[in-house]
């Protein structure tokens, strides 16, 4: 759990699982184009536009899709970007996009390893010399990509429930070696690459390794290496700057008493590396093509991230493992779907695409809940009405 942020509980997990009149199946270990792709469905604007356009269910300030693909594009968006103007949402508002951050992350880490320049099967103790303590010496560099380190809960520090204890809390400041202190307490959960749990603590990590390979911020590789070669002109790492600069859509929190507070401007410092970047519905596309079509990264390091651990490797739960290396994988109704969500206050994400790109989509909605499994619900509308068999007669609840 981290301090300035919600559970990232995405669209694969129980929100969508539980949703019944959606067709989704455990996430089975993948390993590149199933032998058979599973048919789609035309688009169907006018069900799209009633996907984002209901912002009562969660309620939400706004909401905005982009489909793209060979199998047909479309672009909606509904609500405002500022509640005090009554901006409508452009196509180009940057938003925060939180956990997908972690798919800039793993890419820049997979070149440095493509380079000779840090191994998969690194310890992270002798990558980052200090920081770890000596029975963390298992852990590797592969275990932090796919969350399987078994590193230990975070201790000390604060976890807001209520929006007055988010706003509290909105201008905490951390270093990441004082963030990854907090989570350094008692031994590893479980052996490395024995179980899966997903934690941001392993992406912190990550991102001092490109600290400490490159010999300059993380962000700053992150903009020569990953946004340059596609173009990503709006998508940006803000360092210590706790606001989003440029034109955005503003997320908000709503009172007990429905009075919607603004907490766009947000310390990130607790998520470096792991949910604090700041992109565009267009960019996040443009990023998905460039690294499905192996523009980032040479092939036999592109698979990593379309692999997932073994099959006896299972979550805390129970449950198939579902996250690769920088990605996750979720099935519905019979497409095999790889991207990432992602989510802080005010803002949540999700970005998927077949792995043959006949279907991407990027989502970006705006909740005004602190948390609640209810914020899945504009994903699991969309995810069905882009893979479900219109002649299932089914609809998206």
């Amino acid at each position: 759990m981290n301090t300035t942020h919600m559970s990232r509980r995405g669209f694969v997990g129980t929100a969508l699982a539980g949703a019944g009149a959606v067709a989704v199946t455990a996430a089975l270990p993948g390993r590149g184009l199933a032998a058979t792709p599973a048919p789609l469905p035309p688009l169907d604007p006018a069900a799209l536009r009633a996907a984002i356009g209901d912002l009562g269910h969660p309620p939400s300030t706004a909401a905005q899709l982009r489909v793209g693909g060979t199998a047909g594009r479309w672009y909606g968006a509904s609500g405002v970007a500022d509640i005090r103007t009554r901006r409508p949402v452009g196509t180009r508002d940057r938003i925060r996009i939180g956990s997908i951050t972690k798919v800039f992350v793993a890419t820049v880490v997979l070149q440095l390893v493509a380079e000779g320049r840090v191994a998969l099967d690194a310890p992270v103790r002798g990558v980052l010399p200090g920081l770890l303590p000596a029975r963390f010496s298992p852990v590797t560099v592969a275990h932090l990509l796919n969350h399987t380190s078994g590193l230990p809960d975070h201790v000390g520090v604060p976890e807001p429930k209520t929006v007055q204890e988010v706003l509290r809390h909105r201008f905490d400041r951390w270093t990441p070696r004082e963030w990854v202190a907090t989570a350094t307490h008692g031994p590893l959960k479980f052996a490395p690459g024995t179980r899966q749990e997903y934690r941001g603590i392993n992406y912190v990590l990550a991102a001092l390794i490109i600290d400490e390979v490159t010999g300059r911020p993380y962000g700053e590789a992150v903009a020569a290496r990953v946004l340059g070669p596609p173009g990503l002109a709006r998508t940006t790492v803000p360092g210590d700057d706790p606001r989003v600069r440029g034109r955005h859509v503003h997320g908000y929190l709503a009172e007990a008493d429905g009075r919607l507070r603004d907490v766009t401007v947000y310390d990130q410092s607790s998520c470096r590396g792991e949910g604090d970047m700041i992109s565009t519905t267009e960019d996040l596309d443009r990023m998905l093509v460039a690294l499905f079509s192996g523009e980032l990264l040479p092939p036999e390091l592109l698979e990593p991230m379309f692999t997932l651990p073994p099959e006896e490797v299972r979550m805390l739960d129970g449950s198939p493992a579902r996250y690769s290396t920088g990605l996750q994988r979720a099935t519905v109704n019979g497409v095999a779907l790889w991207g990432k969500t992602g989510e802080t206050y005010g803002y949540k994400n999700a970005v998927f695409s077949t792995r043959d790109q006949r279907r991407r989509f990027v989502l970006a909605h705006h909740p005004t809940a602190v948390r609640g499994d209810e914020e899945s619900r504009v994903a699991v509308r969309v995810a069905d009405l882009l893979t479900r068999d219109p002649s299932t007669g089914r609809r998206p609840v």
